[in-house]
């Protein structure tokens, strides 16, 4: 009787170390998603050459997603053995040791403590800022302190016991509703205006003079003429990397509008440079104009600063 009362009571530990490595894998998986869905709208929002794909590229992401969870399911699964299983019994038997009692709060505390370790140890290989090394460690502490805290629920004494189909109904229920939240407010971000969209020119903004701040200048006079001086001219000859020169030389230039800010563009003409059309990005403040230097999908580009913004 005594052995088969210990069987039962380990048989039931470990089901509810099972329920708990199911609840914060899933959990992690949710975070994951989310911090990509947050990691899109943030880098849409970026100062940026190409167009942003804003709520095309959730979409996108999304059906990108299965490709990919199977990996990340795995490392959560890692995670959660190596990391938060044992944060979780950590933070019991501090509260035990310091308070008596397993207060909840002792589960974020040892993810903070946790998270600080990790961020001391990468920050003596890499060195990163104080900004960055806080950033990572408040965002560590916060992507272990969920799991535990909602695993931590299924180790608490009186709870009563779970399925494993109750368990794993549960977590696709609403790990599906976070997901599904978490990219419909990205979404709601992006439409609501977020997205990086280049200042909108005109031809008296154009006029003046741009640089490279390598000696090179682009001079574009309100009269509609143009100085170029040692303004690099890239051309492609089907090498990986273009045939790189300087052009020096007096021509004209226009500006074209387009339909949207996106379509607007700086022509210049200067005798025996081959200038392609210019297109425009930076700021309302800080304007600049660039052109395809090497492959436009990884958006290498030469560009020119206006030095006399206004």
């Amino acid at each position: 009787m005594v052995s088969g009362g210990a069987g039962g009571r380990h048989a039931r530990v470990g089901e509810r170390l099972d329920h708990v490595l199911m609840t914060s894998t899933v959990v992690l998986l949710v975070e994951a998603v989310a911090g990509a869905f947050a990691c899109h709208v943030w880098r849409e929002s970026l100062e940026s050459t190409g167009r942003p794909q804003s709520v095309l590229g959730l979409f996108l992401l999304a059906l990108s997603a299965p490709f990919v969870v199977a990996l990340v399911a795995i490392t959560a699964l890692v995670v959660s053995a190596v990391v938060v299983a044992p944060l979780l019994a950590g933070a019991g038997w501090l509260g035990r040791r310091c308070s008596g009692r397993e207060a909840w709060w002792w589960v974020p505390v040892s993810a903070a403590a946790v998270t600080a370790v990790a961020v001391a140890a990468g920050g003596l290989a890499g060195k990163p800022g104080h900004g960055a090394a806080t950033a990572v460690w408040g965002v560590g502490t916060v992507v272990l302190a969920v799991p535990a805290l909602i695993a931590r629920g299924l180790l608490l004494p009186g709870r009563p016991r779970l399925s494993d189909r109750s368990v794993v109904g549960a977590l696709a229920l609403w790990g599906t509703l976070a997901v599904v939240t978490a990219w419909a407010v990205a979404g709601a971000v992006l439409d609501a205006g977020v997205a990086y969209e280049p200042p909108r020119l005109d031809e008296a903004r154009v006029a003046g003079t741009w640089s490279d701040g390598r000696g090179g200048t682009l001079t574009l006079g309100a009269d509609g003429r143009a100085t170029a001086h040692r303004v690099e001219v890239h051309a492609f000859t089907g090498d990986v990397e273009p045939v790189v020169r300087r052009c020096t030389g007096t021509g004209t230039w226009w500006y074209r509008s387009g339909d949207e800010p996106w379509s607007q563009s700086v022509h210049v003409a200067v005798e025996g440079c081959a200038l392609e059309p210019w297109g425009v990005y930076g700021s309302p403040e800080h304007p600049k104009i660039f052109v395809y230097a090497g492959d436009p999908d990884v958006a290498d580009v030469y560009v020119l600063r206006k030095t006399d913004a206004r």
